[in-house]
């Protein structure tokens, strides 16, 4: 599965660009409803990628509809062709069910598959562009950051596109999800995962393993595309969404170690939170308008805890 190799999410935008499949707003849009209106009237045209570069009272752009039509789907994992995402899908059933060789030649015929998987593994960096700039203790201040607010009803802005980066205590891979997280705090979001999802089962056998102590958990925001396709992939638990995006790339994904914590997040993010979550902290999430066209109802969750 030969694909298109992007180095960050920059190189994916600037290519978008060129085959008119981003536009780029200049005029100020407010982050408060009005850029998901924008964004969701395009959506449902078919429309491109838009990077709002002037949100109302915030000196960074935003980024929406990024995989908004198949095509920048296939993009982002590297294909040329919509057609390519069948080859994708198969790849991820042989992750998931492999099925053992029927034969000799069926072993040579699988070799490859098996061979792309093992040469997987992360490409750890010393240093990072996420790394140059950092802010931490009173200073961190989630305000600044252009969080918004997608519908009339919703609690509070929310976070959609975090990459959440948790490892349990007796795996050797790390998780990444994408799970919402609703701004409480100028250093506090709720964290919403679910508790069959991958960072909700690391986070309870920590609990376990470790009753009392912090759980560390890092989100990265504007991570490669691969990586942040590979995110939502449902993969194999013991196959790290690191390697999987890896496939997808055809490189291994570069990452760097975090500063406060042992996990590791992608070398390319333009942002990272780092931190923790207290056991036993939680707080009432929601409501949020949901994908099923309904608001969820308040539940409690994880708080997550920026240092």
């Amino acid at each position: 599965m030969d694909a298109m190799k992007y180095n960050d999410l920059r190189d994916f935008l600037t290519l978008l660009e060129q085959q008119g499949e981003l536009k780029r707003i200049t005029l100020p849009v407010d982050p408060h409803l009005e850029i998901t209106e924008i964004a969701d009237r395009t959506l449902r045209a078919g429309g491109p990628a838009l990077l709002f570069e002037n949100p109302k009272g915030y000196s960074m752009p935003v980024l929406c509809n990024l995989f908004g039509t198949p095509k920048r789907v296939a993009m982002g994992m590297g294909q040329e062709d919509v057609s390519a995402l069948r080859e994708v899908g198969k790849l991820l059933a042989f992750l998931k069910e492999p099925e053992p060789p029927k034969g000799f030649r069926d072993l040579f015929d699988k070799l490859p598959q098996f061979k792309q998987v093992l040469n997987m593994p992360t490409k750890r960096l010393r240093g990072a562009p996420c790394q140059q700039k950092i802010v931490s203790g009173d200073d961190v201040d989630l305000n600044r950051i252009p969080i918004m607010t997608c519908w009339p009803e919703d609690a509070a802005p929310l976070i959609t596109w975090g990459l959440t980066v948790t490892r349990g205590p007796h795996k050797e891979r790390q998780n990444l999800g994408i799970y919402r997280q609703q701004l409480i705090g100028k250093n506090k979001l709720i964290m919403r995962w679910l508790s069959h999802r991958g960072g909700a089962l690391d986070y309870q056998e920590w609990c376990a393993a470790h009753p009392g102590e912090r759980f560390p958990v890092s989100v990265a925001l504007g991570a490669d595309p691969a990586t942040i396709l590979g995110a939502v992939t449902p993969v194999p638990d013991t196959l790290s969404e690191y390697a999987f995006a890896g496939l997808l790339r055809g490189t291994k994904t570069e990452v760097v170690k975090c500063i406060s914590n042992d996990l590791e997040v992608p070398a390319s993010a333009e942002i990272v939170l780092e931190g923790y979550i207290e056991q036993g902290e939680t707080a009432p999430e929601g409501p949020y308008g949901d994908h099923t066209g309904y608001y969820n109802e308040v539940d409690s969750f994880p708080v997550f805890t920026v240092t």
